[in-house]
């Protein structure tokens, strides 16, 4: 299917670039692309995603987050160097190692434009048998002023250098806004499937050096013991955001020429329902279940078919306030209540010589939920936002958020100065309690996880410079311990991280770095690499053709990506989880790629070297133990646009 998918596009891109016109080159009449904040009462703009710069940093997992630690295959899971980068909220567990590649709720986008946009994204890397292929078309176009309608569609498929490692991601989207003067409808659905081969790892790294790259494939991995395992994460969602305004706009006119009708004592206001539905069940199958990859197992040896499988349904009704906005002092907030109903599936394991229980049990809980502003003027803002959970299976979990954000205007352009902070206390995931399988089964009754974050962020887009501090004091931090089974640490464990993200332009040359230094109190409960960079070095040119009168805007150049010795987590594939381990380092290694990216009109295009010094700066190219990262090899892509 990929491959149909691949030549059509191909078909379809030389076709396109043919009929072309030279003045086709106009910028696309887009409005705005936005998402909604954590808590669904605003907008936050976003954006607008058709970057050329770095084109070749094509990957969405990387758009998350610039560093990460893999399996070694595109689509495999993975999770995030930069620990304050991680997923963490207990409704994520069963994807949160996926979850940058997934459509969901809380990342749904949404756009507003004046002509249809249309993206087509393709990518294709290594030889045909051992090939990855990323596929992304997005759509979107308004009906009328009000009225917009998209679609995203993503496909990962990767088949893996080593044996029985392929990656096949499938997630999709479709979105609708209504942005009346005082009616407002956002709806956003996700489908999401995800499997993922597994093959237990390479039964010895160091087998790597005996193997030529053209023989990559015959290194012996665990796939004897792991028979045809697979895994596979299914994940439907449905958003629907409703709000209805008190006050009236004129319509028509630019939003800095509205005039509010102010409400009562000059206040108006927004009542909001918000509505979420998500399913995610998780299944894993081995046809050998004794084939001794796994030295226990509660319910058959013929074969294994474990299953999870969890259903949340969050009603949310609020009254957000606000004082008139023409005004420079603004003062606002909401209240509200959320209920929620969890339902959770798994296996309860005997003994296999006898028999097998099924649990269906359900969860409830009722959420106060609250928020509070202030804005003087353009140029500073606070706002504090809280959850208390008063009845039900959390009662007692709460999480407060609070940021102050600055303005500053320099000769370049304006800088922000944002300070954040957040306290926390909740239940660990259902899943850290409870879980069933053919290898696996634990009943726990973890304690709650109490958290307080404070950080700073200064941002200076003119100067393309970021710099973040953020600092975290955990207790009860909960986690999967080097038996891979569940492990909470009473004590407490503290964390800080400063990143830095700055370009540096000289000329034509432009050095791009993004480098993490992060530090941890318990390196024996949460060890983490001390540095982490990923950098770039590359020359830019905008060629002219006076002939034609066309322009290719073209990059080359080279990138690095490195980090410092740190005991990193191993994977578990039964129950799909990483965990702790002490045996092993990785690390103080540099992945070394080099790059071509040109722009012609709507089309951009990169070319790129991949990993380009393995086999020659050693063999201790595995992030996670036994999961080497792919071989040097080629790597290229194109997106195109339409916007008639």
């Amino acid at each position: 299917m990929i491959k149909n998918i691949s030549i059509a596009i191909l078909l379809l891109i030389s076709s396109g670039l043919m009929a072309q016109k030279p003045d086709s080159v106009k910028a696309p009449k887009i409005l705005k692309e936005y998402n909604l904040s954590h808590d669904f009462s605003e907008e936050v703009s976003m954006p607008f995603d058709t970057v050329f710069s770095l084109f070749h940093r094509s990957k969405v997992a990387d758009r998350y987050s610039s560093l990460n630690a893999s399996l070694g295959n595109y689509g495999l899971p993975f999770y995030q160097l930069n620990f304050f980068d991680r997923i963490s909220d207990p409704d994520k567990f069963l994807y949160n190692y996926y979850y940058p590649l997934m459509h969901l709720p809380d990342n749904a986008i949404f756009m507003n434009t004046q002509t249809p946009f249309t993206e087509l994204e393709w990518t294709f890397a290594g030889p045909k048998e051992t090939s990855e292929q990323t596929f992304r078309v997005r759509h979107t176009q308004n009906v009328n002023r009000f009225l917009n309608f998209g679609l995203i569609y993503d496909i990962v498929y990767s088949l893996g250098q080593y044996n029985y490692q392929r990656a096949e991601d499938k997630t999709f989207t479709l979105f609708t806004s209504y942005t009346g003067p005082k009616y407002k409808l956002y709806v956003s659905a996700g489908i999401n499937s995800i499997i993922s081969h597994e093959n237990g790892g390479v039964q010895t790294v160091t087998d790597l050096s005996k193997f030529a790259f053209n023989k990559i494939r015959d290194v012996p991995v665990n796939l004897g013991s792991l028979n045809l395992a697979t895994s596979t994460l299914k994940n439907r969602n449905l958003l629907i955001v409703q709000r209805y305004e008190l006050t009236s706009n004129p319509v028509g006119t630019p939003d800095s020429l509205r005039k509010k009708h102010s409400g009562f004592l000059g206040l108006s206001g927004t009542f909001s329902h918000i509505f979420i539905l998500e399913t995610n069940s998780r299944t894993y199958s081995d046809k050998s279940p004794a084939s001794g990859f796994y030295d226990t197992i509660l319910i058959t040896k013929a074969i294994t078919f474990d299953s999870l499988y969890s259903r949340n349904i969050k009603n949310t009704v609020r009254f957000d306030f606000t004082t008139d906005e023409t005004r420079k002092f603004r003062l606002g907030g909401g209240v509200g209540i959320r209920n929620e109903l969890f339902r959770y599936y798994s296996i309860i394991p005997v003994h296999y010589l006898v028999h097998t229980n099924n649990a269906l049990l359900n969860r409830n809980d009722n959420v106060l939920v609250g928020r509070l502003y202030n804005n003087i003027g353009e140029k500073f803002r606070w706002i504090a936002t809280g959850e208390l959970y008063i009845t039900g299976y959390r009662a007692g979990d709460f999480n407060f958020d609070g940021e102050i954000d600055k303005s500053f205007d320099f000769k370049k352009g304006r800088a922000s100065w944002l300070i954040t902070g957040s306290m926390a206390n909740r239940q660990p995931s259902f899943w850290f309690d409870r879980w069933g399988g053919n290898y696996f089964a634990w009943t726990n009754n973890f304690s709650k996880e109490f958290r307080i974050d404070v950080g700073t962020k200064f941002s200076y887009p003119a100067r393309k410079t970021e710099i973040k501090f953020n600092y975290a004091i955990i207790h009860n931090y909960t986690d999967f311990d080097s038996t891979a089974h569940p492990s909470q640490y009473s004590g407490g464990i503290s964390v800080l991280a400063v990143s830095i993200k700055k370009e540096i332009k000289v000329w034509k040359f432009h050095f791009v770095n993004d480098v993490l230094i992060q530090k941890t109190s318990n390196v024996y409960i949460l060890d983490l690499p001390l540095g982490a960079i990923r950098s770039a070095v590359y020359f830019e040119h905008l060629f002219k053709f006076a002939s034609t009168g066309g322009k290719l805007n073209f990059q080359i150049g080279a990138e690095g990506m490195y980090n410092t010795l740190y005991h990193p987590y191993n994977y578990m594939p039964a129950t799909g989880r990483f965990y702790r381990q002490d045996l092993v380092t990785a690390g103080n290694y540099p992945f070394l790629n080099a790059f071509i990216n040109f722009k012609v009109k709507r089309t951009r295009v990169f070319l790129m070297m991949d990993h380009l010094n393995a086999g020659s700066t050693g063999f201790n190219y595995d992030m996670i133990p036994g999961y080497p990262m792919n071989i040097r090899m080629f790597r290229y892509g194109l997106a195109w646009t339409f916007y008639d």
